[in-house]
């Protein structure tokens, strides 16, 4: 059997390890003050696609490439230029490989009616098929006879 003053041992001693384990954290929390990257460089960084790192944005990057042009990115902000200035530059850099989202021109335009294509087809087939298999006026059932036997075996267990 356990004592009660070693049940109460453990716990001081759990509560002290919680503790003592979250005092550094939120000291570091409080010392550390975060700071969010403003302007739009940032945003634009975030968002474009890297031309160095295919799948991933600017920001995301780990090239050394992609520091440089968020570099350039604020300093494009900081003189002045404005954001769809210096996304134009981008494009005409970089090529459409750097957009986030393909434009809704041409044949980028089939990713986004393909789907819409894909899914009222989609639907279209569930409709049909269920609507094939649920009329019930079409439906002819033809009773067979059972055979007597069985018959015979069905009223006996019915009756008990």
């Amino acid at each position: 059997m356990v004592s009660r003053s070693f049940v109460v041992i453990v716990v001081v001693v759990a509560v002290t390890c919680l503790v003592g384990l979250s005092l550094p954290r939120a000291a570091a929390a409080q010392d550390a003050p975060v700071v969010e990257p403003e302007g739009w460089a940032y945003d634009v960084a975030a968002e474009m696609m890297s031309p160095f790192c295919p799948g991933r944005t600017i920001a995301d990057c780990p090239s050394s490439a992609a520091k440089s042009l968020v570099l350039w990115l604020i300093v494009q902000e900081s003189a002045g230029r404005t954001r769809a200035d210096v996304e134009q530059e981008l494009y005409d850099r970089y090529g459409d490989q750097i957009r986030p989202a393909p434009r809704a021109e041409g044949f980028g335009l089939a990713a986004y009616v393909l789907p819409v294509l894909a899914f009222a087809g989609g639907g279209l087939l569930v409709f049909a098929y269920l609507y094939r298999n649920t009329r019930h006026e079409d439906a002819v059932v033809s009773p067979t006879p059972l055979d007597p036997e069985l018959e015979r075996i069905v009223d006996r267990e019915i009756a008990g």
